[in-house]
């Protein structure tokens, strides 16, 4: 392999600190130097994972009185502090930053010749960030919690034994919170020729002069968006026809054409089928159609999915079942198939998200430790992915009501009808509100706007509390804002239970 190949192959996950924030970072998630505590004969609740789920079950589970045992192989936090959420986010308002900056003049500012980026500066800005938040689960605050927090390999030996690198431990109830890890597709030299994932892009010491994208969900959408404002020559390919296969078509198109307005060489029912290396760049061979074409680039990510990550663990030991697809088998209450064994988050939820995984651990808590009977179905769970604009979601999508024989009323109000939206230049997106017919129970919603994700929590606060859609058009809003277009869908609900026999009565009363 040419020596400068060698400069996007697939990075270990751990890496050495390149900086003070890097330094402060690893010494707060994964200090050198650690000293595991003397087990107790017994804990109460042992947590294999210290990600989102298996933090927010440790740190809940210790307030409560109980012994906790908390293991980690690699560093605390999780994909979503060190390679996602945070590190993610933090790059995407980069972007947004340039593209405004590039708009500058549709809203009557004079913008620089040239935008200027400096893409070392937002790679320590995000490293910055990260180990700002990492203070807050760090090794050490977990340890004045009374958390006993363990770094090395957990492997069940026993319906209720754990080994950790050698160290037996006993406990009463484990929960299993070992998350995701990045799916990896099978194409001929991908893998000689070196590639990216989640967990390596945010090691990038210089940006890539091309990218190509390999996967149309949430990751690769925000990330080939992100490559594209920062000057990256982006492509990405998906092997479906639109992308963020699960959301509403619409809600996918307006993402895929904010993608190409950014710049981005959209492949849509693409595959890829081989990569090489010449001179340095990768050759990729894109099929669409039954027709090939072939393509350069420096750099490839891949954002094909994640897979729970249950290899190591020895659940067999354990009498827990599991499968590589689907993880850890939980019923509604997340037990496994061991009375002592729970699992929470994305090895064993069919949706990966941080909220979903944190969540589920305060289930478990419940049920494992204080016979609690909560059951997963129950929760309402909101989701979003961050584009520009985004994509969030929370309840039934139509497709999923109408599986269930559930009568369905859509209500829709495009963001260009929204004032502060228009004031605001952000009239790309809409709010759909769906509804039970013959009712106003809110049975889910879809939100595209630039701030979706924020939109989207008051109708799952109105989903949770059982507010239904007539009650939200009493609601008095902030004027104006670009949630009044929840309220104006409310409005519009409103406006159909006006029957003809009311209004004659209404103008009956006014003529009298």
């Amino acid at each position: 392999m040419p020596a400068s190949a060698c400069a996007f192959a697939a990075i270990p996950a751990s890496v050495p600190a390149r900086s003070a924030e890097d330094a402060e970072r690893l010494d707060n998630v994964s200090p050198i130097g650690w000293r595991n505590p003397t087990p107790r004969p017994t804990y109460h609740l042992l947590v294999i994972g210290a990600g989102p789920a298996g933090l927010v079950a440790a740190r809940a589970a210790a307030a409560l009185g109980a012994h906790v045992a908390l293991i980690e192989r690699h560093q605390l936090g999780g994909d979503c502090l060190n390679d996602g959420c945070i590190p993610s986010k933090s790059l995407i308002r980069t972007g947004r930053l340039l593209a405004d900056m590039r708009n500058a003049v549709n809203f009557g500012a004079l913008p620089p010749a040239e935008v200027g980026f400096d893409f070392k500066a937002a790679m320590q800005r995000m490293r910055r960030i990260t180990a700002r938040i990492s203070r807050t689960d760090s090794a050490m605050n977990l340890a004045r919690e009374g958390i006993h927090l363990f770094f090395g390999t957990a492997r069940f030996t026993g319906a209720d034994t754990v080994e950790v690198d050698g160290l037996p431990m006993r406990f009463k109830k484990a929960l299993i919170a070992t998350g995701s890890r990045s799916m990896l597709p099978d194409i001929p030299g991908l893998a000689q020729a070196g590639f990216l994932t989640n967990e390596t892009v945010f090691d990038l010491q210089v940006l890539p002069r091309s990218l190509l994208v390999i996967g149309g969900g949430p990751l690769g959408c925000e990330l080939a968006q992100v490559f594209a404002r920062f000057g990256s020559r982006t492509l990405i390919s998906h092997i479906e026809p639109l992308f963020l296969p699960q959301e509403e078509r619409d809600a996918a198109q307006m993402v895929s054409d904010a993608l190409a307005r950014d710049g981005v060489e959209i492949h849509l029912n693409s595959t890829v089928t081989q990569v090489r290396v010449e001179d340095g760049e990768r050759v990729v061979e894109l099929v669409s159609d039954g027709h090939t074409a072939t393509t350069r680039v420096e750099a490839i990510l891949t954002g094909i999915g994640r897979v729970p990550a249950v290899q190591g663990l020895n659940l067999e030991a354990a009498g827990v079942a599991y499968d590589a697809d689907a993880g850890v088998h939980v019923d509604d209450f997340l037990r496994t198939s061991n009375p002592r064994v729970f699992a929470a988050g994305d090895v064993c939820l069919a949706h990966q998200f941080t909220n979903t995984a944190e969540a589920s651990a305060r289930i478990v808590v419940r049920n494992a430790l204080f016979l609690g009977r909560q059951r997963m179905s129950a929760l309402t769970i909101p989701w979003c992915t961050y584009t520009d604009p985004e994509v969030a979601h929370v309840g039934l999508y139509v497709k999923e009501a109408r599986q269930r024989h559930i009568p369905v009323k859509t209500f829709t109000i495009p963001m260009h009808d929204v004032d502060r939206a228009i004031a605001d230049g952000e009239e790309d997106g809409f709010v759909k509100i769906h509804v039970r017919e013959g009712s106003d129970r809110i049975l889910g919603a879809t939100i595209v706007a630039r701030h979706a994700g924020e939109m989207i929590n008051s109708i799952s606060l109105a989903m949770v509390a059982g507010i239904g859609l007539r009650a939200l058009a009493n609601v008095v809003q902030a004027y104006p804002t670009q949630g009044a277009a929840i309220r104006q869908a409310a409005d519009a609900y409103v406006q159909t239970r006006l029957t003809p026999l009311m209004l004659t009565l209404a103008r009956r009363w006014l003529q009298r």
